[in-house]
């Protein structure tokens, strides 16, 4: 039996996380962990995530020796030393945190020397079956479109553009020859000018209560083509981190995507 820890379990995500552990076999929550200010310190996780009770209070000290693996998505400080706890005691993670910079993407290549990690910005599967689609879909169609890519989300996400378009914007440029930072443009304002064919659009919208929206359109001369994926329920991306828990519990050291657990 896998034993799971959940951070930020008091949050929107956390929630869904534990009704999706809950629904797992061979899982079992052995820790649920939320910032030492969170009301919801001393609350049953299990009753709080609108299911039965699970005898596990949250708690704002997370002790690794009650778990196997660890599922983060909380922000980028929290992250950041949870990594250091799972390094020193050898326990493997699944990383959902966005908005990580790049000080915290070499801590996490650094501590998958030592631990496993599944780090993705988006562990729904529709999501990464579409960023398999989107790799195909820029190797045929190559330099003869333009792409933008838009996503939305609910007026409380802080950071943008998403993880997950950043992510979409990466395979589509390397599967172009591209580099994303070189090539990416982030909303356009005023006298922009004629559009370069070599540009990757990235627009984001922050509205009421989207879970998520990504679409990317490969535009050409008469004609378009868009891939799109809707998120409707936070469920599909805690079920997508559950599987990945399962997953990387089996496995050596080393940074994982989703595309690794899907396999």
């Amino acid at each position: 039996m896998t034993r799971i820890a959940i951070a930020g379990a008091a949050g929107r995500m956390g929630r869904n996380l534990v009704v999706a552990c809950h629904e797992e076999d061979g899982l079992t929550l052995t820790q649920a962990v939320a910032r030492p200010q969170s009301e919801s310190i001393g609350c049953d996780s299990g009753t709080l995530s609108a299911i039965e009770s699970n005898g596990i209070v949250i708690s704002d000290q997370l002790d690794p020796n009650q778990f196997d693996v660890l599922i983060d998505f909380t922000h980028p400080a929290a992250t950041s030393q949870y990594i250091e706890l799972c390094q020193q005691k050898r326990k493997a993670m699944v990383i959902g945190t966005t908005g990580c910079d790049a000080a915290l993407e070499q801590q996490i290549q650094q501590a998958g020397e030592s631990i496993p990690i599944v780090y993705a910005a988006n562990t729904s599967i529709g999501v990464n079956l579409c960023l398999q689609l989107l790799q195909t879909a820029a190797t045929v169609l190559g330099d003869s479109v333009d792409i933008e890519i838009v996503e939305a989300h609910h007026r409380n996400k802080v950071d943008a553009p998403s993880g997950t378009a950043l992510k979409m914007g990466q395979v589509i440029a390397t599967a172009l020859g591209r580099n994303l930072d070189d090539c990416a443009v982030y909303g356009r304002e005023g006298q922009t000018g004629k559009r370069e064919r070599a540009t990757i659009g990235i627009e984001s919208i922050r509205a009421g209560d989207i879970v998520g929206e990504h679409t990317v359109i490969f535009a050409a001369e008469g004609e378009r083509i868009e891939i799109t994926h809707k998120a409707s329920s936070r469920m599909i991306f805690a079920r997508g981190a559950i599987r990945a828990s399962r997953w990387v519990s089996q496995q050596s050291p080393g940074v994982f995507t989703m595309q690794d657990v899907l396999r």
